[in-house]
């Protein structure tokens, strides 16, 4: 699930929006496994980690521009 950053931005916003949460249901659902085995699938999570991080920053970048456009034609 390692995807790239410009693949990310290639997708809309409301998809993003829904990766983002089956993202995070994943990730709760590794760490709730996690407790009863040390290590399992510490490779996934890092990814779905790295994953969310690039969403969200692709996200917010899309925000400010939009504040920033908003804020020009005032």
């Amino acid at each position: 699930m390692n995807k790239p950053i410009d693949e990310i931005r290639g997708q809309d916003s409301a998809e993003l929006k829904a990766k983002l949460g089956e993202l995070r249901k994943e990730q709760f659902e590794l760490r709730f496994r996690g407790a009863g085995d040390e290590g399992a699938a510490t490779g996934r999570a890092r990814a779905i980690r790295r994953t969310i991080a690039r969403i969200l920053t692709v996200l917010g970048d899309r925000e400010r521009q939009q504040a920033q456009t908003a804020g020009d034609q005032n």
